[in-house]
């Protein structure tokens, strides 16, 4: 296992530290070739002491395809505010100068190589990995139908393309074709079947499916505030929220579900707290402070 911030010879132009002054040079800009992982840590955490060597070995495996830029958050705390570092270990992945990817805490080395491979996929060969990210543009700004054409025609391509398969499932959820969106993703290879881009989708198409059985959101705030504790209108109100776009409103309202009564409906609110954290982003925002207010809850 490699000491923290030990660098062989082979890994001195895959692995350093960077700063602020530069942090554009060594991530933003060095994201349009390759992907960049960033480590943010600092000397006194534990777990980070864990995470380093793990991920400075995988990065060295790797052979190139990715980099690891190492942020101590104590000497740069400006970066560490500007990307909402909440907690330590942070891990950022940064590809066509964008945050892709993400995770919090000492994983095992079984994830940093599926992540690193996630990586790898969405660079790709042949001008794929730039595809995806203009099939996502498109899908940003509403035209969902272009989105679907430009995933379908990179998995002819490149049929088992996890990244590719989860953003055209995610078209047809935006489109309203649920049937259509679940039949694809039935239909995934079995090799990609449990990739993280699948799993978030899943949650994706099951929280599109309960926006359908949504009631009206002023109702049902009605409901709730006649009677703080009727649980059922709160979880629905939750999903109306989420139907309305309203995600981090719905993430409130569970998390007073769960602080009222955590057991609730054999402890619902937590089970659909999960599923809306699994179908965001692991880097966004809203999941990283749902988390912890919810970790707050669990452990007072």
């Amino acid at each position: 296992m490699l000491e923290l911030n030990t660098k062989t010879p082979e890994s001195v132009d895959l692995i350093k530290d960077s700063s602020e002054a530069t942090f554009m040079a060594d991530v933003i800009e060095l994201s349009n070739e390759v992907p960049v992982i960033v480590d943010f840590w600092a000397t006194w955490c534990g777990p980070c002491k864990t995470l380093g060597p793990l991920l400075e070995k995988a990065v060295t495996d790797a052979k190139g395809k990715v980099r690891l830029v190492k942020i101590d958050v104590d000497k740069n705390q400006q970066i560490a505010a500007q990307l909402r570092i909440q907690s330590i270990p942070t891990v950022y992945a940064f590809w066509q100068g964008k945050p892709v990817d993400g995770f919090q805490g000492a994983v095992p080395a079984s994830e940093i190589k599926a992540f690193i491979d996630r990586l790898t996929g969405l660079a790709g060969d042949g001008g794929l990995g730039e595809a995806i990210v203009a099939a996502e543009e498109m899908l940003a700004q509403g035209a969902a139908s272009d989105a679907a054409q430009t995933f379908a025609a990179i998995l002819e391509e490149e049929p088992k393309n996890a990244a590719a398969y989860a953003g055209l499932v995610r078209c047809y959820i935006i489109l309203g074709d649920l049937d259509q969106a679940e039949a694809i993703l039935n239909g995934a290879p079995a090799e990609i079947a449990r990739a993280k881009e699948l799993d978030a989708v899943h949650a994706q198409l099951e929280l599109a499916k309960q926006s359908k059985n949504a009631g009206p959101v002023d109702d049902l705030k009605a409901k709730v505030a006649a009677d703080p504790n009727d649980h059922q209108a709160r979880f629905d109100l939750s999903g109306a929220l989420q139907a309305n776009g309203q995600t981090e409103e719905a993430i409130d309202e569970l998390l007073e579900l769960f602080r009222r009564n955590r057991d609730w409906n054999e402890g619902a609110a937590k089970t659909q707290l999960f599923t809306i954290f699994e179908a965001l982003k692991p880097n966004d925002p809203l999941v990283l402070a749902g988390r912890r207010r919810l970790s707050s809850m669990i452990f007072a």
